[in-house]
């Protein structure tokens, strides 16, 4: 039998490249978003011939995870790609609480959900293989962006203490993929279109990203920074005092920034 991988945020951007290289390889995948394009993007999984389902869930919830994990089936789950996350611009005292509080559960409480649901099961059999999708962000404090890159501190921080409690597991790998901005919905779903990095046309392109993981989960490696731009980037922010890089993220991040002369 195929072996079997889950992917979340699969509809569009590095998710999506994720699914495409796992059935490329092999896998049986169940993908999942929080939106209906999730359909249509499985159905363009399944030119490479392994068995494609999708659901569409809400991973900030219990009961969204619950759903997903059901579509399994029981099925062994050899790899999980826990990539789903949500971005937010603008000053923090201008957001709702409902917008924020969204972006913590589906950044860290879905995904700690769905990771420890998965792990159990291979941990207990010393077999298989996580992806989780964190970011450079977290090691930044990011001004006008501070739930989100405080999400993904969270993320980086509790995935290398993870790799050590498992670490006597060794037939069970758990690698975090560190991008830096890439070119996806994220800045347009977290409106932040009108910001200096939103309108950057540098960004990284999600297919080289994607590749960057896979390769690296693959290989078993505890984690990567995608690019030499966001190797650096993180190598720097060891040793940059936190006010100097706030003050850095708000001129990318601060609305109007992508326009600065009007």
């Amino acid at each position: 039998m195929a072996k079997f991988a889950i992917i979340t945020g699969a509809s569009t951007g590095i998710g999506f490249e994720l699914a495409t290289l796992a059935a490329k390889d092999g896998y049986d995948i169940l993908v999942v978003a929080d939106e209906p394009l999730i359909n249509a993007a499985a159905d363009d999984f399944k030119q490479f011939g392994t068995q494609v389902t999708s659901v569409e869930a809400d991973l900030s919830t219990i009961e969204g995870v619950d759903k997903l994990l059901a579509a399994a089936e029981g099925r062994q789950i050899d790899l999980l790609c826990a990539n789903a996350g949500h971005g937010l611009g603008h000053a923090f005292l201008d957001q709702q609480v409902a917008d924020w509080r969204h972006v913590i559960d589906t950044n860290i409480t879905g995904t700690l959900y769905l990771i420890q649901k998965v792990l159990v099961g291979m941990v207990a059999r010393n077999d298989g293989k996580v992806l989780v999708t964190g970011s450079v962000a977290g090691y930044v404090p990011g001004a006008f962006q501070a739930v989100y890159n405080g999400s993904k501190a969270f993320v980086d921080s509790f995935t290398e203490a993870l790799r050590n409690e498992i670490k006597d597991s060794d037939g069970v790998t758990l690698t975090t993929l560190m991008p830096g901005p890439v070119e996806t919905e994220f800045f347009a779903r977290g409106e932040m279109l009108d910001t200096s990095v939103g309108a950057d046309p540098n960004k990284s392109d999600p297919a080289d990203v994607a590749k960057d993981g896979w390769d690296a989960v693959m290989s078993g490696k505890a984690s990567i920074f995608s690019g030499w731009k966001t190797k650096l980037q993180g190598v720097l922010a060891n040793v940059t005092p936190g006010s100097v890089l706030a003050e850095q993220h708000r001129k990318m991040a601060e609305p109007g920034s992508a326009n600065p002369d009007e």
